[in-house]
């Protein structure tokens, strides 16, 4: 009973400070620093300093700024004009037609981003405009593209994965080869729903465009070939052996500078905005993670850890029954907070629980992105209906329902992932270390 009062406590502190305007980051270290002086003999402030110093130097965090600065160089280059040219005349033919780039695409996008929000808009601005030229329906448009932009999360390299790495001491290099098949697994349901439904309703899709010949085709894949060789390089330097992941997001950030210098879009202008975008959003993850350490630090204090996991346990459930139970509990917190907030203020409570269960940490790391995942394109706060609102001026109740299919196709992706654990475990456990 002490335990609830204490969780109520904590809970209506975090929502206290988040109702009250304070960042996320502020909000954590805020409801630690109260949980440790309430219940806890520790000093506060020295456990503070010392948390929050420690997780600001971590080397493997190294990874995560570099990428992001990686994708905002990307974002700001004609990447997306580029994939569109190169996908179309490929998917012309297959039912559901060129609704079919808004996943290949993102697919493609995710593979240098790390982003689910930057996957969505940058995707976005080129497709939403040329479907909606074309006559394709809207719903399906803005549904399709909220769900695929959820693969920036899965497909490496992942912001989320990186973070789950740091908070849970697992192998980024070996979480990020572990996304792989997972990512195409969720890409191949999405197309698949999409051929269907367009043989459901042929009339609504468009014809198709002229005819090209397959040298034609492949002459328009021309513009593919840069971002398939940088995808090609960061992946291949970690699965090979031949560079951690924080090396191998130098060798991506500086083929996303010479890529765009040889398409023309580098500028100072462009170097200096990515620069400051990267430094500013990686500067809110820091800040994050630095608070959500300093929580997972005062929990352990009071004993919370131990007293959830002595709670589950006392349940009784299943390892099936615990994942079905944890995919609820993650859908619902996200709808109130983002992913990597979700990581980080959990992973120090849950982890111990998950271990016992005999769940594999590597596959739990990607059933976790699963469930964020799907947290992204439910209200209120998915942020990717945030950003496909902010495009395109729609309520978020009716982009919710235009993504409620792929959010539907997830819950089969975790399925299969809990009975073919393989689809997440068979490519790090063969990887070259």
């Amino acid at each position: 009973m002490n335990e609830v009062i204490v969780i109520s406590l904590l809970v209506l502190s975090i929502f206290g400070f988040l109702a009250g305007g304070v960042w996320v980051g502020l909000t954590l270290a805020g409801t630690a620093w109260l949980g440790m002086e309430l219940f806890s003999s520790r000093p506060a402030g020295d456990a503070m300093a010392i948390t929050i110093w420690g997780a600001a130097s971590s080397w493997t965090l190294t990874a995560l700024p570099l990428f992001l600065w990686m994708g905002e160089i990307l974002f700001r280059s004609r990447l997306s004009e580029d994939l569109f040219k190169g996908l179309a005349p490929w998917l012309e033919r297959i039912p559901g037609r060129l609704l079919h780039t808004n996943i290949v695409g993102c697919a493609v996008f995710a593979a240098v981003s790390g982003s689910s929000a930057a996957t969505c808009a940058t995707i976005g601005k080129m497709t939403i405009p040329e479907l909606t030229r074309r006559g394709y329906p809207e719903d399906k448009i803005l549904g399709t593209l909220a769900g695929a932009g959820t693969l920036g999360l899965l497909i490496p390299p992942s912001i989320i994965m990186i973070v789950y790495g740091v908070a849970a001491d697992v192998s980024i290099s070996k979480l990020f080869i572990a996304g792989i098949l997972p990512g195409i697994l969720l890409a191949v349901l999405f197309m698949g729903y999409i051929i269907v439904w367009a043989l459901m309703h042929p009339d609504q899709i468009p014809q198709a465009g002229e005819r090209m010949s397959f040298m034609q085709k492949v002459y328009q894949s021309r513009h593919l070939i840069p971002v398939i060789l940088l995808i090609a390089a960061v992946l291949g330097a970690i699965y090979t052996g031949f560079a951690t992941a924080t090396e191998a997001a130098v060798l991506g950030v500086v083929g996303a500078l010479l890529l765009s210098l040889l398409q023309g879009s580098l500028s100072w202008k462009v170097f200096k905005d990515a620069l400051m975008g990267a430094t500013r959003l990686y500067c809110m993850i820091a800040l994050i993670l630095a608070g959500a350490q300093f929580l997972t630090l005062s929990m352990g204090y009071i004993g919370l850890p131990r007293a959830l996991a002595e709670w589950i346990a006392s349940m009784g459930l299943s390892q099936f029954g615990l994942v079905i139970a944890l995919m609820l509990f993650f859908v619902v917190l996200g709808c109130f907070l983002d992913g990597i907030s979700i990581v980080v203020l959990t992973m120090g409570v849950l982890l111990p629980t998950v271990t016992a269960a005999g769940i594999d940490l590597i596959w739990f790391g990607i059933f976790l992105v699963f469930v964020i995942e799907m947290a992204q394109i439910t209200p209120p706060v998915g942020f990717n209906l945030f950003v496909l609102s902010g495009m395109t001026k729609k309520e978020l109740p009716y982009l919710a329902r235009a993504a409620f299919p792929m959010f539907a196709l997830m819950i089969v992706g975790i399925l299969l992932l809990y009975f073919i654990p393989e689809i997440a475990t068979w490519l790090p456990r063969n990887m070259k270390l």
